[in-house]
C-alpha cells in the first residue's frame, strides 16, 4: 500500500500527457459505456474500471517511452533579411519511442508569428531524431530563440512524454546584401574601366590628369593653347574622372517606409539597394555614408573610405529601427545639411501616400537642393497599380480602382513637382531599383555634378 501511495504521489510529476489517439478511443467508448448502462444498469462498474484500465494503459505506454537523454538546437549566428534561415533540432531517445515532435518559440521577426512545430525523422545513429524549420527573417535585428517543446509517444501511441527547456540562442538578422554578390554585380566590377582596383580613367571627367602630343582625331576643345604657345606644338589635356565624391545615403525609417512590400519592409529594400550602390561607389573611389531618420535623427555614420569600411555601413544600417510615425523631414534634412562641409550626393529613400503628407517632404528638400545634389528614391506601388487594372465587376471594385487612379495621380504630381525643383527621381519596382540606382549614380558621377 505504501508504495502504491508513493506512486500516486510521483504520477503528477511524470511528464506523460494522453495522445489523440487515446483522446479518440475514450470518445469512441463513450456510447460503449452508454449502452451498458442502459441495457444493464447492474454493470455499471465496468465503465469506470476500462476508464481507470485506460488510465494506466496510457501511463504504461509513456513510461515505456523511456527519457530524452539529449536534446539540442542548432541555430545560425547570423542571417539576412528575406534570406532563408535553418533551425536544426535534435533529440536522443529510447529505442522504439515514436512519433517524436518539437515546438519553437522565437522571436516574432524571424516569421511564422513566433512559433512552429516540426516532425523529427530519425538519423543514422539510433535512436537520434533530427528535423530542421526553415524561416525567412521579416525584419532586421536580434532575434532570440526562446523555448524548445519536445513531445514523443510510447509503443502503442496511447501516451507521451513531453519536456520543456529554455534556450539561450540569439540569430542577429542583417540587411540583404544577396545584390552585393550577385553574379551580375560582380560581374560589372570586373569591367576593365571599373575594376576591382580603382584606378584613373583618363580621357573624361574635369580634372586635369596631363597634358600629351595633339593628334589627328582628337577632340579641338582638348587643346591647350596657353602649353601649345609656349612649346610651339599643338598638346591636348588629358582630365580624369575625378573621385572622392560624398554620396550619403538618407532613410526614412517612418510609417510609409515601414509597411510591407512584397513579404519585407520597404525600409529593407531601400537598405539593400542603397549597400549595393554604396558597394560600387566605394569601388570607384568615392566615399559614402548612411543616415537615418523618422521623428528625428538616428544615425549618421562617418564617410567611409573604401571597401575594408563596408562592413562598418553594413552594422550602421542593421541598427536603423522601424518606427510608426510620421517622419520629421525638416529637423532631419537640417540637421544633415548642418554635419555636410562640402557639397555631396544625398540619396534619399522614401515613399508618401498623399500629397498633404509629401507638402513638408517638398519643402525640406527644396532648401536641400540650394546647396546639395539631390536624388530621391521610391518604389512603384504594384498594388495601386493592380487595382487600377482591376476589371470593374462590382460597384465596390470600381469605387477601389477610382481612388486608386486618383492617388496614382497625386503621387505622379508630387514627383513632377521634385522635377521641377531639380531633384532627380527613381520610381521603379523595387527589383530593380537597385541596379537603376547605380546607373543614374554612374551617370551623375560622369557628368562631374557632384564637386
Amino acid at each position: 500500500m505504501n508504495r502504491l501511495r508513493a506512486l500516486l504521489a510521483r504520477l503528477p510529476a511524470l511528464p506523460i500527457v494522453p495522445t489523440v489517439r487515446a483522446a479518440w478511443l475514450v470518445a469512441g467508448l463513450a456510447p460503449v459505456a452508454l449502452l451498458i448502462a442502459s441495457a444493464a444498469p447492474g454493470a455499471w462498474m465496468i465503465a469506470p474500471a476500462a476508464a481507470l484500465a485506460l488510465v494506466v494503459l496510457v501511463l504504461l505506454d509513456g513510461l515505456a517511452a523511456g527519457p530524452c537523454t539529449r536534446r539540442e538546437v542548432t541555430a545560425p549566428a547570423d542571417t539576412e533579411v528575406g534570406q532563408p534561415a535553418m533551425i536544426e533540432v535534435h533529440a536522443l531517445l529510447r529505442a522504439g519511442a515514436g512519433r517524436p515532435e518539437a515546438a519553437l518559440e522565437f522571436d516574432p521577426r524571424l516569421g511564422l508569428a513566433g512559433r512552429a512545430e516540426l516532425q523529427l525523422a530519425p538519423g543514422e545513429e539510433p535512436g537520434l531524431f533530427s528535423g530542421a524549420l526553415e524561416l525567412v527573417p521579416e525584419r532586421r535585428g536580434t532575434a532570440p530563440v526562446t523555448r524548445l517543446w519536445l513531445r514523443w509517444t510510447g509503443p502503442l501511441g496511447l501516451g507521451a512524454r513531453q519536456v520543456s527547456q529554455r534556450l539561450g540562442s540569439k540569430i542577429r538578422i542583417w540587411p540583404d546584401l544577396s545584390p552585393v554578390r550577385s553574379k551580375e554585380l560582380q560581374a560589372f566590377l570586373r569591367d576593365e574601366r571599373s575594376g576591382l582596383i580603382a584606378r584613373r580613367i583618363r580621357g573624361e571627367g574635369t580634372q586635369f590628369e596631363a597634358l600629351s602630343e595633339y593628334e589627328p582625331g582628337m577632340d579641338r576643345r582638348r587643346i591647350d593653347w596657353k602649353a601649345s604657345a609656349r612649346h610651339n606644338h599643338l598638346y591636348a589635356r588629358e582630365n580624369e574622372a575625378e573621385r572622392n565624391n560624398q554620396i550619403v545615403f538618407a532613410f526614412d525609417c517612418g510609417q510609409a517606409m515601414c509597411e510591407p512590400l512584397d513579404g519585407l519592409p520597404r525600409i529593407d529594400r531601400a537598405v539593400s539597394a542603397a549597400l549595393t550602390c554604396a558597394y560600387v561607389a566605394l569601388k570607384g573611389g568615392d566615399r559614402t555614408a548612411l543616415f537615418g531618420f523618422a521623428r528625428r535623427p538616428q544615425l549618421m555614420t562617418p564617410f567611409v573610405h573604401d571597401t575594408r569600411g563596408f562592413t562598418r555601413l553594413q552594422s550602421a544600417a542593421a541598427a536603423l529601427d522601424y518606427e510608426s510615425v510620421e517622419p520629421n523631414f525638416t529637423l532631419a534634412l537640417a540637421t544633415l545639411t548642418a554635419r555636410l562641409q562640402r557639397r555631396s550626393l544625398i540619396v534619399l529613400f522614401s515613399d508618401f501616400t498623399d500629397p498633404t503628407a509629401a507638402q513638408l517632404m517638398v519643402e525640406s528638400l527644396s532648401r536641400l537642393v540650394r546647396k546639395h545634389l539631390v536624388l530621391f528614391v521610391t518604389f512603384a506601388d504594384s498594388e495601386l497599380e493592380a487595382f487600377i487594372e482591376e476589371e470593374p465587376g462590382d460597384i465596390a471594385t470600381l469605387a477601389r480602382s477610382v481612388t486608386a487612379d486618383t492617388l496614382a495621380r497625386q503621387r505622379s504630381l508630387v514627383l513632377q513637382r521634385l522635377r521641377r525643383m531639380g531633384v532627380d527621381v527613381i520610381e521603379a519596382p523595387w527589383k530593380a531599383v537597385g541596379f537603376e540606382l547605380i546607373d543614374r549614380y554612374l551617370a551623375i558621377r560622369g557628368s562631374e555634378a557632384i564637386g
